[in-house]
């Protein structure tokens, strides 16, 4: 039996050998070398019958080439292999960090809203008439109208009456008396009169008004006793009264406003709106 092992183990080793060199196994031509056997690892181990099952299992623990360790280096944290065609197109963008914010400015008083005025259509001119005036009215009237500066603007037209009312004082004995009255009557600030000469009822008369209305008349004397002037009084005129009525022609809103003020100051005149072709 020993010696049939001996010689089915040696025909092995021979085989073995010839498969190495020749490259032939039985039905494959192609096969390619093994590498080769050490025979110097090579070890016989004894199978006899009379051998304990404890010492061949040793012979064969001892017969068994040690195992190389292999040492594998594993990185940490590896990186993920890409294809290198997609590289640069498969990998998002990195987005860019918002920008962070400024901080909000204290709170701070808005600037005021100027107060721009707001352009109105331009008022049309207006025609105008005012009046009517004589004796003292009128020569104050005339001094506003000439502080306007209307140029040709400003007309003026007469109006005649039947009848009216004037502020005289009594007719004088003569001259001297009449010389003598108007001296007082500059000294009181009264600078309107007029001395009627012509011989009738009312000769050496002094005149100081005429008026369309006894209401004016009456007026006019209230003024003329704050200025200490006793003897004046109002009669009616029998005879024809000439007034004279102002005419302004195409007046700006703004010179409009102006005569309206003044006429606070003339109690018996009157303005009024007309049509533009009677001023004409």
């Amino acid at each position: 039996m020993r010696t049939l092992f001996w010689i089915l183990l040696l025909g092995n080793v021979i085989l073995f050998a010839l498969m190495q060199r020749g490259g032939l196994i039985w039905g494959e031509p192609g096969y390619q070398a093994q590498p080769a056997l050490h025979a110097e690892k090579i070890r016989l181990l004894d199978l006899s019958p009379g051998v304990p099952a404890d010492q061949a299992q040793a012979q064969i623990s001892k017969a068994a080439p040690e195992k190389p360790v292999v040492t594998a280096v594993v990185p940490s944290d590896p990186e993920p292999i890409l294809p290198a065609a997609k590289t640069a197109t498969s990998l998002p963008a990195a987005r860019p960090e918002p920008a962070e914010k400024p901080a909000a400015p204290a709170n701070k008083p808005l600037p005021a809203v100027s107060q721009v005025p707001v352009a109105h259509k331009q008022a049309e001119p207006v025609c105008l008439e005012w009046g009517d005036f004589s004796g003292d009215d009128l020569k104050r009237a005339m001094e506003v109208l000439s502080a306007l500066k209307l140029g040709e603007k400003l007309g003026q037209r007469q109006i005649e009456y039947d009848k009216g009312y004037w502020v005289y004082m009594p007719p004088q004995k003569n001259k001297a008396d009449v010389n003598r009255k108007i001296a007082q009557l500059k000294a009181r600030g009264v600078s309107e009169y007029f001395v009627i000469w012509e011989k009738g009822v009312f000769q050496y008369a002094i005149s100081l008004g005429v008026f369309k209305t006894k209401e004016a008349a009456e007026n006019h004397l209230r003024k003329l006793r704050t200025q200490d002037v006793r003897t004046a009084r109002v009669g009616e005129r029998n005879s024809k009264l000439k007034t004279t009525m102002f005419v302004l022609n195409k007046v700006d809103a703004l010179t409009e406003g102006k005569l309206m003020e003044a006429k606070k100051d003339f109690p018996g005149s009157e303005l009024k709106d007309v049509p533009c072709a009677l001023t004409r």
